[in-house]
């Protein structure tokens, strides 16, 4: 296992005795490549940007990758080297992206190899806190990536409802989100995910009626990130704004957001202005429960208002040792089968344990443990630039994710 920390490498590798523990910096081509070249298998757990490095030297060396990114156009330009070195590159094979595509492809292939033909597919995915430690008003703790959280919508969404294709700009996203109920949890608010349009031929749904896969929320929670949006705060290029806050308090720079970006002079003006009346008082208390109002200093590594938002979720929305998050994914699927509609709904509900046993940890890394095994063991014997669609990868990887406790309930 590689880390920057070192420390932290060996704390999860524990001393297990077919574990070691590295430390170097990635753009450490020599290092880098020669740790490659002694696997016989890599997983790449890195930040999305840093991806490329490793599947280049994956590719020169001639090894498997699997990773949990989304493949983007640098991997895709590798997909003629990893087929002629007869490679498997296996992406998107964490929870969302990954649970989520085995999970539906199973659904939908058996539909099919039963005469039926699906007609609408929602797919909802949340990592969240569960009901015992939900105490603050956002309802919601950080459990993976925060800067993930923080980028929520800013590429804004496409997806396909009735027939019609539906685009969000960036500030539509969270505005008005609808509700699903959640089998034995209740309702959930959903805001739609970047394009869903691009999965669809990849299911071979190309001519669906319906087609959307979003991310689960606590209604409270879509409403105020809406607010913190409009507000600016998650602004990446905004060092015409920080610049005038260094040094100066969290509050202070609250308020010159509000002011550039909505010309509101106070928190009162900007509700007043840009919220419906019956979510003030709400608004009013995700704001104060985030810290805006504080008198804080903003931290010195702040460089944009991303950055100091992304630092109050980590401060105040932080999972606490024995906090329980929450894991929930949802499909509702229709199809038509002799002539008459039949709908399914297809739960996964996962609990975490602590703070760092996690719901989110298990339904990322398991299903990543399970497929780099069976690669190993020439279960899995695809080859070429894949995400987990194939009966041949998601059909054992399914099987052995329900005996780790990870299953679906169909209705």
């Amino acid at each position: 296992m590689v880390d920057a920390d070192l420390h932290l490498a060996k704390s999860k590798t524990a001393g297990h005795s077919n574990a070691r523990a590295f430390s170097f910096d990635i753009n450490n081509a020599d290092e880098r490549t020669s740790l490659v070249n002694d696997s016989d298998i890599v997983i790449s757990m890195l930040p999305p940007a840093h991806h490329l490095l490793i599947a280049k030297d994956c590719v020169q060396c001639k090894k498997h990758l699997l990773t949990a990114s989304y493949i983007d156009q640098s991997m895709k330009e590798l997909e003629k080297e990893i087929e002629d070195n007869q490679l498997l590159f296996l992406c998107e094979i964490g929870l969302d992206p990954g649970i989520d595509h085995m999970s539906a492809m199973q659904i939908f292939d058996k539909i099919k190899s039963e005469g039926g033909k699906v007609t609408s597919f929602r797919s909802h995915c949340g990592g969240l806190i569960a009901p015992e430690s939900d105490n603050n008003p956002w309802h919601y703790k950080i459990s993976w990536n925060p800067i993930n959280v923080v980028n929520s919508g800013r590429m804004g969404a496409v997806y396909k409802q009735n027939g019609e294709t539906y685009e969000l700009d960036y500030y539509e996203v969270f505005e008005d989100c609808e509700t699903v109920n959640v089998p034995s949890l209740g309702e959930y608010a959903y805001y739609p995910n970047r394009n869903s349009l691009s999965y669809m031929s990849l299911y071979n749904l190309d001519n669906i009626d319906t087609f959307i896969r979003t991310t689960l929320r606590h209604p409270d929670f879509c409403k105020g990130w809406h607010a913190v949006i409009l507000a600016g705060l998650t602004d990446n290029a905004d060092e015409t704004t920080i610049k005038n806050y260094k040094g100066k308090s969290i509050n202070k720079w609250f308020n010159g957001c509000l002011n550039f970006y909505t010309k509101s002079d106070n928190v009162d003006d900007f509700l007043n202005r840009y919220i419906d009346k019956e979510d003030h008082l709400l608004t009013k208390q995700l704001f104060d429960s985030l810290g805006l109002n504080n008198e804080e200093p903003i931290p010195e590594h702040a460089n944009t208002s991303a950055d100091i938002i992304r630092y109050l979720l980590e401060t105040k929305l932080k999972l606490q040792p024995e906090d329980k998050d929450l894991v929930i994914m949802l499909h509702e699927i229709d199809y038509l089968k002799n002539n008459t509609t039949h709908s399914i709904k297809s739960t996964l509900i996962v609990k975490g344990d602590n703070n760092v046993h996690t719901g989110m940890a298990k339904t990322v890394g398991l299903p990543m443990a399970i497929a780099t095994k069976l690669i190993l063991n020439n279960t899995i014997t695809s080859r070429g630039l894949h995400i987990p669609v194939l009966k041949e990868i998601y059909e054992p990887i399914l099987a052995e994710l329900a005996q780790n406790g990870i299953a679906f309930n169909e209705q």
